[in-house]
């Protein structure tokens, strides 16, 4: 009667965090409604957001460009991880942020670009002679345009980071609010010169001057050698400080800015790709719901239950953390859904075998939990240490790819281990105790994968040869080897202003897409509104002169009769760039090196390591392939960068899965002549494993598939493709691998002995 109670109690519990949850969800808590699923930030593919655009002032060279594009885009993460910075024509510079909706105080919180000086005391008082100047609200010094300062001691482009940071005050003790500042080596040299002959001269002050206005000038205390220097003094509170520290990071720009226009742009994919995904997210779940309760039995309730529970988790975490939700980040949740449900099949899987073995269903349940635990926990923590590192060195859509993926797999470990063991239990203890309810897992098949292995390595050989020949015949027909989108390559951005008698609505949005795609060559169209504007942005591949006069005659001549004039032409760049790039490549490269140490530490064998990640490189070139050969119906945009991280993720873990088996049975079976036996038995054991999850991740991927969008639709089908290719390479390559170079090195050490 006890066990009843505590069964029912847990149950209880269990079921009141839900609907917390879904409350939460659903409606929010307060008169806010915090907690909402209408209160997620969405980025600007899905919601819209503020977009500024810049223009230059003044001479700069195209590096100076690309570095200013490149330190806009770290500054507008600082208040949207998924905010995009691209050129605009020569000399603009376009600034998009999800999620905002008032322009005026986004650029406010921006700030203006402009130049900015640091000035010696005997500057800024032949300045004051010589200059006409006033003093604003908060008793700043104001020149008037025209101020030319005898010289200066560095400029903006000397700056490297500043910062608002509280520290202690060594002398007082004191916690205090400071601006954090550091230069660059020159800047360092020629700041380390300025602060000796200031703190000589009883320590005069250096006045930093942003558009003429004096924003601060503090005395010098110390000579600055080091390149790192602290700005005291009056800051109040810690908005205050990073206040001054925003300016001065927005004045360290190579180039001085001006601002063109800013306004409220709708979102890329719309309300209809928004409503499709949820549709098929919502189908794909329930396909999962039935699968696991009809596969599983009681266990797979109990996953149903945990992963709900699970879901209701990710949600508040996302809106309570603040994340921003984009299409790439939805790849993450995605992936995360797919091992909080790994992780349950791995689990169930274990406590069929012990009930096979004879246990009793109670030590089966927890033997069952404990054996599972290490392949859970190496294959989360790989994952999160690859999310750890994106997040620190990527950029944009790569650093909110990684932020959603951490969240989930935190809190899917948390879910798997703990949460689907409570409801288990639970229900054990209301009386579900009958073996039938859990299932009993049949003897294992072995199948001779170490044997075959050559034949699949061919069939890799192939799908890698294919990749490798797709690559080469793009490169030679087109120039291009994938077939690259507007955020790789750029392309035109043309603004139509509608008469005001016409509303905009998605039948008109598709008669514009209908004209563009009838008149030019692009393959690619984003349509967004313009808001507090009668007016839509239409973004295209690069259009040609011819083309671009087409389309204006198209639109003049259409039903909507739309001006000449109210149509506005701009290339634009990128908005992945080359450092965002470099910045991806290199996050990758390191993720990879530090989740073959972790496999190398955990499973104290090499061999594992190398294995794990050719297998990983293995399913990122098929993938690569289908981008390759469906590149006339697949482009690579933003959303490319997500799903390699994701099957690199998904790969992993697969593995992992695999791995830990074959380490289990190679302590039950020590021996160098048993190596493919207890590799072919391993594999044959997980073999399940590797093709239900695979299901279970497929199905929400599936459904995207067959109801998204087009733009939707183009990422779904190169991560269906890598969920496929996961599924094979852990079953056929990820231990072939593994014998073919622990064998290798078994023979060297025989051979060394008998040296």
């Amino acid at each position: 009667m006890k066990n009843v109670k505590k069964g029912l109690l847990h149950l209880v519990i269990i079921f009141a965090i839900i609907a917390f949850f879904a409350v939460t969800v659903f409606i929010g808590l307060g008169k806010q409604h915090k907690g909402s699923a209408k209160n997620v930030l969405l980025g600007l593919d899905l919601a819209g957001g503020v977009s500024i655009t810049y223009e230059t002032v003044g001479d700069f060279n195209q590096k100076q460009m690309s570095d200013t594009v490149y330190k806009l885009q770290k500054r507008a993460e600082s208040y949207n991880t998924e905010s995009q910075v691209y050129q605009e024509g020569e000399n603009r510079i376009n600034v998009d942020i999800p999620g905002a909706k008032d322009a005026r105080e986004t650029l406010k919180k921006m700030g203006s670009a402009g130049s900015m000086y640091f000035i010696s005391e005997a500057v800024y008082q032949e300045a004051i002679k010589n200059y006409s100047y006033t003093t604003n609200e908060q008793g700043q010094i104001v020149f008037d345009d025209g101020v030319q300062f005898s010289s200066v001691i560095c400029d903006g482009s000397d700056i490297d980071t500043a910062s608002g940071v509280a520290q202690k005050d060594p002398q007082t003790g004191m916690t205090e609010n400071v601006v954090q500042l550091s230069f660059t080596g020159a800047g360092a040299n020629k700041f380390a010169q300025a602060s000796t002959e200031a703190y000589n001269n009883n320590n005069e002050p250096i006045h930093i001057v942003y558009d003429n206005i004096v924003i601060s000038s503090p005395s010098v205390k110390n000579p600055i050698t080091d390149g790192e220097c602290v700005i005291s003094g009056n800051f109040e509170t810690m908005e205050d400080a990073e206040a001054l520290a925003t300016t001065i990071r927005i004045g360290a720009l190579p180039i001085e800015l001006k601002v063109l226009r800013f306004n409220v742009v709708g979102a890329k994919l719309g309300a209809e790709a928004i409503n499709t995904s949820l549709i098929a997210a919502l189908i794909g779940f329930i396909l999962l719901v039935v699968f696991m309760i009809a596969y599983y039995r009681l266990p797979g309730l109990s996953a149903v239950l945990a992963l709900v529970f699970y879901i209701g988790a990710v949600m508040l975490a996302i809106n309570w953390l603040d994340v921003t939700l984009t299409l790439p980040g939805i790849a993450g949740v995605i992936l995360s859904v797919g091992m909080a449900v790994d992780a349950n099949v791995i689990i169930f899987t274990r406590i069929r075998e012990e009930i096979a073995s004879g246990k009793t269903v109670k030590s089966s349940i927890k033997i069952g939990f404990d054996k599972a635990t290490s392949a859970i926990v190496d294959g989360n923590v790989t994952t999160l240490i690859a999310a750890a590192v994106l997040w620190f060195l990527g950029s944009g859509t790569v650093k909110g790819f990684a932020q959603t993926l951490a969240i989930g797999i935190i809190i899917s470990m948390i879910t798997a281990l703990y949460i689907t063991k409570i409801i288990l239990n639970a229900f054990y203890n209301l009386g579900c105790s009958g073996e039938k309810l859990y299932g009993i897992q049949k003897n294992a098949r072995v199948f001779n994968f170490v044997g075959n292995k050559v034949k699949f390595f061919a069939i890799s050989g192939v799908l890698i040869l294919l990749c490798v020949g797709g690559l080469i015949f793009n490169y030679a027909t087109t120039g291009q080897i994938l077939n690259y989108g507007l955020d790789f390559v750029g392309g035109t951005s043309t603004q139509i202003t509608f008469n005001d008698g016409t509303q905009i609505t998605p039948d008109v949005k598709s008669d514009i897409e209908k004209i563009f795609k009838d008149n030019t060559k692009t393959n690619e169209v984003e349509i967004s509104d313009v808001e507090a504007e009668n007016a839509v942005l239409v973004k295209t591949n690069e259009l040609t002169v011819e083309e671009s006069g087409a389309l204006t005659e198209a639109l003049i001549g259409s039903k909507y009769a739309i001006l000449e004039g109210n149509i506005q032409t701009e290339t634009i760049s990128a908005t992945v760039s080359d450092e965002m790039r470099s910045d991806a490549i290199v996050a990758v490269l390191i993720a990879a090196i530090c989740m073959l140490i972790y496999i190398w530490i955990r499973f104290k064998d090499l061999s594992f390591g190398a294995a794990s990640v050719l297998a990983l490189i293995h399913d990122v070139l098929v993938v690569l392939m289908v981008y390759a050969i469906f590149k006339n119906w697949i482009s690579v945009g933003n959303t490319f960068i997500a799903c390699m991280l994701t099957i690199v993720g998904y790969s992993i873990n697969a593995t992992i899965v695999v791995f830990d088996r074959i380490r289990e049975n190679a302590q039950a079976k020590p021996g160098r002549d048993k190596l493919a036996e207890v590799v072919n038995l391993s594999v044959s054991q997980t073999i399940d494993r590797s093709i239900n999850t695979s299901l279970t991740t497929a199905f929400m991927v599936i459904m995207l598939v067959i109801l998204g969008v087009d733009s939707v639709r183009q990422f779904a089908i190169p991560l269906l493709a890598g969920i496929v290719c996961g599924c094979y390479s852990s079953i056929c390559i990820a231990g072939a691998l593994y014998y073919v170079f622990k064998n290798a090195k078994n023979k060297r050490k025989a051979n060394s002995k008998e040296k």
